[in-house]
């Protein structure tokens, strides 16, 4: 068995208090005694995500501007919940309507998965959705401005390695959902 010890909180104040933004200090001590005054946590929403493929076995992609790093990105759908107020599989489902305007006809989780344990209080949802079909337009929020691509499950990998896919919870949807396909 593992002697490995988790950190003591100390103390703990909210630095930063933001509808948007929520980041925490914590005064903790390690296991070797020492004392750590200023380490810093992000809260954030969890976050549902969504692996749409139709019934051509393409992947329904959203590209979309990211300003922390000031790139176009190619995504798939998800967006930010609280747990509290809405179900994962709730919340995936309506992301996937309002950023492409599609819905599937199968759905099911493939897992949950922590963002960055070090700095971060989140996970993230997995869902595979199966024979999707567009119902209607999309619902976007103010601050999004969206292009849907189609990529055939065939040419994914490729596009991974390319590093034309990068972010790695889209990554690792694309990882877990092929294994799981049934069209």
């Amino acid at each position: 068995m593992s002697d490995l010890k988790k950190w003591k909180t100390l103390k703990s104040k909210m630095v930063l208090d933001n509808p948007w933004c929520q980041v925490r200090q914590d005064e903790i001590e390690l296991p070797n005694g020492k004392i750590i005054d200023d380490y810093f946590v992000s809260i954030k929403p969890d976050v549902a995500m969504v692996l749409p493929i139709t019934a051509n076995r393409e992947i329904i992609f959203v590209r979309q501007y990211r300003h922390a790093v000031g790139e176009f990105f190619l995504e798939l759908p998800a967006g930010n919940f609280d747990p509290t107020k809405e179900n994962a599989e709730v919340a995936a489902i309506r992301e996937l309507a309002e950023e492409t305007g599609y819905i599937p006809q199968e759905f099911r989780k493939i897992g949950t998965l922590y963002d960055k344990p070090s700095k971060d209080t989140n996970q993230i949802h997995l869902f595979l959705a199966e024979n999707v079909s567009k119902v209607g337009e999309q619902q976007l929020d103010i601050t999004e401005e969206i292009e849907i691509v189609f990529i055939p499950v065939e040419a994914v990998l490729e596009k991974i390695i390319q590093g034309e896919i990068s972010v790695a919870g889209t990554i690792a949807a694309i990882f877990l959902g092929l294994n799981l396909l049934t069209v």
